[in-house]
């Protein structure tokens, strides 16, 4: 359900004229896809006029950690929003809005800009559309050559199987001060599992790229895979404190995605979170970028050693910043 409360700026008013009854605060999607909320109870069958603009208190998914100005989405089968994007078939979800503000996990019920969508300086899926990219191969010339292309707004990067030292990797063209108030939200699906420990990912925020070691880059904030090993890592460095890839505990599976987000509006201690959920929160100076000079890029990297392990990775990647983190 959804409170009517607390609307900012101007009100957007639909008819609808639901097939069942709608109560008071409902949570539905118009004919158009877009969500809304009826301020008043109607009955089955009667013309009532359902709100599409304004600031709402809905039903908030447990256990998950809300970024202010992060994308939401309503869950239909559970009644509740949630900051993780649908994925997958043969559900009704359905896009909400933006977070009005932080909101802890613990918290059951918070305010989302309705219909808001967040407006991102780097976004991997308009791949030559709003910035240049640059993307880098290394490998053999043999008939399994590794690449990378861009499928369905989706970055796809493939290893050969020849027994060689191979890398792929991805920066955006456009880069933010790492005092820019950052957040970076990461789509990251493992098609084709290595199948050995010589293969290494990473995905995050850095101030350049890797030709052959992505820890060779000066300062980064990032997740990493590390090869066979299906748990989910976290690591840093600003170029003075280096934190090695710390298991965060969570782990991924090949063929699901995992929704990866960092907070970097506080540059001493940047937050990572999986699937919603904060992770590596009790590491010591996990995420410190004090030292970082930046300027820091979206950056995605998967290289291995002389070994014949395969490789399909997807992955989107965008970055958000704002003029100040403030309470509203």
């Amino acid at each position: 359900m959804a409170d009517a409360v607390k609307h900012q700026g101007s009100s957007e008013v639909m008819d609808y004229t639901p097939t069942t009854a709608i109560a008071v605060g409902e949570v539905v999607q118009l004919s158009e896809g877009r969500a809304a909320v009826h301020p008043v109870a109607v009955a089955s069958g009667a013309k009532g006029a359902a709100e599409t603009k304004g600031v709402f208190l809905v039903t908030k998914t447990a256990t998950q950690v809300w970024i202010q100005g992060g994308p939401i989405w309503w869950d239909h089968s559970e009644n509740a929003a949630t900051c993780n994007e649908p994925i997958g078939a043969g559900d009704r979800d359905f896009y909400l809005g933006t977070a009005y503000d932080d909101v802890a996990s613990a918290t059951v019920s918070a305010y989302v800009c309705l219909n808001v969508e967040p407006s991102y300086i780097i976004d991997s899926s308009r791949d030559n559309g709003d910035h240049n990219v640059i993307k880098t191969v290394v490998g053999s010339t043999t008939v399994e050559v590794p690449n990378i292309r861009q499928i369905g707004g989706m970055m796809v990067m493939n290893f050969g199987t020849t027994a060689e030292a191979q890398t792929t990797s991805w920066i955006s063209d456009r880069s933010f001060a790492v005092g820019s108030n950052w957040v970076a939200e990461i789509l990251l699906e493992v098609s084709t599992a290595p199948d050995a420990a010589a293969v290494d990912i990473d995905v995050g925020v850095g101030s350049g790229i890797g030709t052959t070691d992505f820890e060779a880059v000066a300062a980064f904030a990032a997740f990493h895979l590390d090869g066979d090993d299906l748990v989910i890592d976290a690591h840093s460095d600003d170029g003075t404190t280096d934190v090695a890839p710390t298991t965060t505990t969570l782990s991924w599976a090949a063929g699901t995605p995992v929704r990866l987000t960092l907070d970097g509006r506080d540059q001493t201690n940047v937050k990572y979170y999986v699937d919603g959920v904060e992770v590596n929160e009790a590491t010591s100076n996990m995420g410190k970028l004090t030292a970082a000079a930046g300027p820091l890029f979206a950056v995605l990297m998967a290289e291995k050693t002389s070994d014949d392990s395969p490789l399909v990775l997807k992955a989107r990647i965008r970055v958000r910043t704002m003029q100040e983190d403030a309470e509203r």
